[in-house]
């Protein structure tokens, strides 16, 4: 008897187990990973932009808030051109003075200064962009996509 109570549990065991394992298995999808510009590893290269306070200030607030409307503006622009993947502002203040990141989806520094023109709190030195190679996940492309259908009002 101890010998099957033994069997039975081993069994059981490696029963999980295996179960476990077919119900956590990555359900590899080549075609979206295509799609995507996926690596191997569910990753490809963006460029990070890391926003700053720049040295302009801007007192008058009629020219301040006509310049993050451009801002705001020109990320919506980028979104639907297919360029900013990732964007949003830090919520407390830091140190290092950061605003907030854009994650563009190229690598092309010329592209993407092209793509920063349109940003007038950039071009007017009110926020400083600086570049930067980043390697993450394919996946983050589809974000925009999802976040429409959970953004109840928008900027």
């Amino acid at each position: 008897m101890k010998a099957f109570i033994l069997a039975f549990s081993i069994l059981l065991v490696a029963s999980s187990a295996l179960f476990a394992q077919q119900e956590n298995s990555i359900q590899f999808d080549s075609t979206l990973a295509k799609k995507l510009g996926a690596d191997d590893y569910g990753n490809c290269a963006y460029t990070f932009v890391m926003l700053s306070t720049g040295d302009t200030i801007i007192e008058d607030k009629v020219l301040r808030d006509s310049l993050f409307r451009s801002h705001m503006s020109n990320m919506g622009v980028m979104a639907e051109a297919g360029k900013l993947v990732l964007a949003g502002p830090f919520y407390s203040n830091n140190d290092e003075q950061f605003r907030g990141i854009f994650i563009l989806n190229t690598t092309d520094s010329t592209e993407v200064a092209e793509l920063l023109k349109g940003d007038l709190t950039i071009k007017h030195g009110v926020l400083k962009a600086q570049m930067y190679p980043w390697y993450g996940s394919a996946a983050l492309k589809l974000i925009n996509k999802y976040h429409q259908k959970i953004q109840k009002t928008a900027f």
